[in-house]
This record gives structure tokens, C-alpha cells and sequence, in this order.
């Protein structure tokens, strides 16, 4: 990437009815984790779709984006070895037949890179800290589970691929450590934009975009009252799937533990 992006900047469109969308600009910036929530069928996807195009008006919501401020010329828009935006949709399946740890050559030599000394070791375990299910260096890209699939496309994007720009299609539907993902694409400064209707990554993202007929209707900046709702419901969660655990181990289940430790909260 020859520019450095610290920031995205949405300009407003029109709603599926036609009417402007009544915000003045939405500036999304490097390491801040965005969350589209709204009904089924609201807009969501058309909303992704413009993102991943940088769309300049071009789109069926004309709306525009500018990237550190500036419009993005045709060779940031449209060539692919730029690859300024990354996408993990909602189901990954591999049909490549090859094994894990070649995949991860391939994809750094197709990025022109050299792995740095213990780089795929080190994709390999971050995907194993956000599936179940462990994945091993030897094992065929045909026979990860679609969670093994998504956790290996998460830690491969946050530490092979350039895009600084994510867009996460319902992760929560991927069957992995979700907020973990979120978290280790966070922390190499990636801007994340992530359509969810889970309620703990919606109120633990830095913002809300709401969709309501095809347009952006409301933005809201997460409260810490909010992100401390978030982690009550990511530890309900959590614990949830650590019985889920138990029973696929064949243990018995004698009681359930239900203090959870509380935080501090501002209003």
C-alpha cells in the first residue's frame, strides 16, 4: 500500500425511496471496529457493497467515499493488486487441495513477501485462538469445518494480507471466538466494519450505523454504559459455550456457576 489509511469518510446518499440520508459525513478511522446493524432486507449489504467499491455516487444509494480525506482514484478503486479492502463473508469454503501451511506460502508469495521467521507458526495459532476446533499445519484446506475455514481467513488477513480495510459479514454465525477475531484484527490497526445482529459486538463496536429503508439513518457513538452491557453478555456467552464444551466431552454438568464480576461504569 503506497499511502498509509487513517481514515474513511462516508458521505451521504439517498434512501431506497430516494430521499437524501440525513447525516453530514461519517469519519471511520484506523483500529476503530464499526457495526451496520437494521432489520433483514434493510440495506446492510448495499452498504457493504459501496465500501468495498469506494463508491463515488456510482452505486444504486449515490453515496461517496472519501479515503484520508481525498477522492480515491480509478487504480485505488478498481485494481486488484491494491487490495485496500478485504471481505469475509458469512460462509468459507476452501476448494483449493493443498495443506494448511501451503496455502499460507502461496498466499505471502502472491503478496510478494518472505515469511518472517515463525510468521505462519504464528497465523496458525491466532486461528486457533478463535476456533474450538484445532487447526494443524498438515491438515487439507478441504477438510477445515466452515469455522476452522473462518478463523483461518480471519489470522490470515490480520497478519499476511495488506487491506487495512475489513468488511465481516455476521461473524457471529461463523461458529468462533468472535470478539477474539475482532480483537486481533484491532490490534494490526485495521479499520473494521462488521454487519451484525449480535447485541454484544454491536454495543462493543466504537460506533452503530443503523439501516432503515435502504438508507443510514442514525449514528451512535458506544457509551462505556454500553460496552459494560457487552461484557456481561460476551461473559453469559462464553461461559455458554464452555458448558457446550463439557457435554461434547461427555462430562456431567453438576451445577452452573452464575457470578459474573462486575465492573465500574461512568454515566
Amino acid at each position: 500500500m503506497d499511502e498509509e489509511i487513517k481514515k474513511i469518510t462516508i458521505l451521504p446518499g439517498i434512501n431506497k425511496f430516494g430521499k437524501k440520508e440525513n447525516f453530514e459525513k461519517i469519519e471511520i478511522k484506523k483500529g476503530q471496529v464499526i457495526a451496520i446493524v437494521g432489520n433483514t432486507g434493510a440495506g446492510k449489504t448495499q452498504l457493504l457493497y459501496d465500501i468495498e467499491r469506494l463508491a463515488q455516487k456510482d452505486t444504486r444509494s449515490r453515496r461517496k467515499f472519501l479515503v484520508n480525506d481525498k477522492i480515491p482514484d480509478k487504480e485505488m478503486r478498481f485494481n486488484p493488486e491494491r487490495k485496500l479492502i478485504a471481505s469475509l463473508a458469512q460462509s468459507m469454503n476452501f476448494l483449493m487441495d493443498i495443506s494448511v501451511r501451503d496455502f499460507l506460502k502461496l498466499h505471502l508469495e502472491s503478496r510478494g513477501k518472505k515469511a518472517r521467521q515463525g510468521l505462519l507458526k504464528e497465523v496458525i495459532k491466532e486461528a486457533n485462538e478463535i476456533t474450538g476446533e484445532a487447526i494443524s499445519p498438515e491438515m487439507n484446506l478441504l477438510n477445515l469445518s466452515g469455522g476452522q475455514s473462518r478463523a483461518l481467513m480471519v489470522s490470515d488477513v490480520a497478519n499476511i494480507s495488506v487491506s487495512p480495510i475489513i468488511l465481516i459479514d455476521e461473524i457471529e454465525n461463523a461458529g468462533i471466538r468472535k470478539e477474539k477475531a475482532i480483537e486481533i484484527l484491532v490490534e494490526e490497526g485495521k479499520i473494521v466494519l462488521i454487519v451484525t445482529h449480535d447485541p454484544s459486538l454491536a454495543l462493543n463496536a466504537d460506533k452503530r450505523i443503523i439501516i432503515k429503508n435502504g438508507g443510514i439513518v442514525k449514528i451512535l457513538d458506544t457509551t462505556l454504559k454500553e460496552k459494560g452491557i457487552a461484557y456481561y453478555l460476551n461473559w453469559i456467552e462464553n461461559y455458554n459455550l464452555e458448558i457446550r464444551e463439557k457435554i461434547r466431552q461427555g462430562r456431567e454438568i453438576k451445577n452452573v456457576e452464575i457470578y459474573c464480576e462486575p465492573i465500574k461504569l461512568k454515566k
